[in-house]
């Protein structure tokens, strides 16, 4: 653990890093190719989804000897579409059949209890008409929308509008990863799916906001400087906040493992599968996307304005002067390549290690502080 936190600590101060910006490219890429994957899954299996937004009627009996297969198999006889059943802790089966008109509750209700062998009388069933459902889902597409115009709105006035760009791609991009993932296991969607994605993506925003204001507050006064680029700055932004990202997206994700693996899957608790799935896999595609896609991008768009072209020339001039000059081309420089820039013209970074060759001219005509 020990050599965790100085790792950190070597990260935060520049002396180790990965450049993660140059390797961009790789990440869009991966990105693609799992989005894509997503967008397939979804448009060939589409989404499983629950009785809240296509309506139907669970069923919930008292204590039956009759197994968990044999009352599905009864359930899809009795009302002609596929059921989902699901043992309680008490003995009793909760019976989910999702399309049916509610009017043919009754009638599905007295077959069960023929079948089951259990009192008509005992038998409770909820009814969810499919105009509520659908309702239902109306009103979390729009509160997905108003939620993605706020994000964009407040990290423009907050950051600027490529941030804010750059941060609606990345929420994008976790939620197609996400739900895609849904179509692909096959998971029931429900109302708790729905509270999963909008957590995830505010944890997401949370991850990024977090670069974000590293990124703005190292790239200030950027251009009264010649030794980074913006990429560079944006780079050190990464690996300053690498292991913040790590260890809250470690902690987070080991409860909702446990929900998901441990109660859903060894326990049979299927209903903590609705909200624990989309909350691990919108948890590390948002940890993903905010190093790997959502700052990359800034870098991107930042690149394209003029001063800061105009910034890589000069600093790429300043390298390839650096070269001849004992240092080199990649970022290695010496310190007397900057004898002529002003103290203060360097941005608020910590950069990468340098170079600092003992040189014949350094402090000549300089006191040497020695004691007499």
């Amino acid at each position: 653990m020990s050599k965790l936190g100085n790792l950190g600590a070597r990260l935060h101060r520049g002396e180790v890093g990965y450049d993660f910006v140059a390797n961009r490219k790789i990440w869009y890429g991966i990105s693609i190719l799992i989005t894509i994957t997503a967008i397939v899954g979804l448009a060939v299996r589409g989404l499983n989804m629950g009785i809240e937004f296509q309506g139907g009627a669970v069923f919930t009996t008292p204590k039956t000897s009759v197994s968990v297969s044999q009352a599905e198999e009864q359930a899809e006889s009795a009302s002609g579409h596929d059921a989902i059943v699901q043992e309680l802790g008490s003995g009793g089966l909760r019976i989910q059949i999702a399309g049916i008109d509610t009017n043919k509750a009754d009638q599905i209700r007295t077959e069960l209890s023929k079948d089951l062998n259990v009192d008509s009388d005992k038998i409770n069933a909820e009814l969810v008409g499919p105009s509520w459902g659908e309702q239902i889902a109306n009103k979390a597409w729009q509160g997905l929308a108003i939620f993605m115009v706020l994000v964009v709105i407040y990290l423009a006035i907050a950051f600027e509008w490529r941030m804010a760009a750059a941060a609606l791609v990345a929420l994008i991009h976790d939620i197609t990863i996400t739900v895609g993932i849904y179509a692909l296991v096959g998971f029931e969607v429900t109302p708790g799916t729905v509270i999963g994605l909008l957590t995830i993506l505010g944890y997401s925003l949370y991850d990024t906001v977090v670069v974000f204001d590293s990124l703005k507050e190292q790239a200030k006064d950027i251009t009264k400087q010649t030794r980074l680029t913006y990429s560079d700055v944006a780079n050190n932004s990464i690996n300053s906040t690498l292991m913040r990202s790590i260890n809250t997206t470690v902690v987070a994700l080991l409860p909702v493992a446990g929900l998901l693996f441990i109660g859903g899957g060894f326990l049979g608790a299927g209903m903590l599968n609705d909200i624990s799935l989309s909350l691990f896999v919108g948890l590390a595609a948002g940890a993903y996307s905010s190093i790997f896609i959502a700052t990359p991008l800034v870098a991107d768009l930042k690149e394209r304005e003029p001063q800061i072209k105009a910034l890589r020339k000069r600093v790429l001039a300043k390298r390839a002067q650096a070269a001849t000059q004992g240092g080199t081309p990649d970022g290695l420089i010496t310190d007397e390549a900057y004898a002529d820039e002003p103290e203060d013209a360097a941005p608020a970074v910590v950069g990468p290690p340098r170079n600092q060759p003992a040189a014949r001219n350094r402090g000549r005509g300089r006191p040497s502080g020695k004691r007499r």
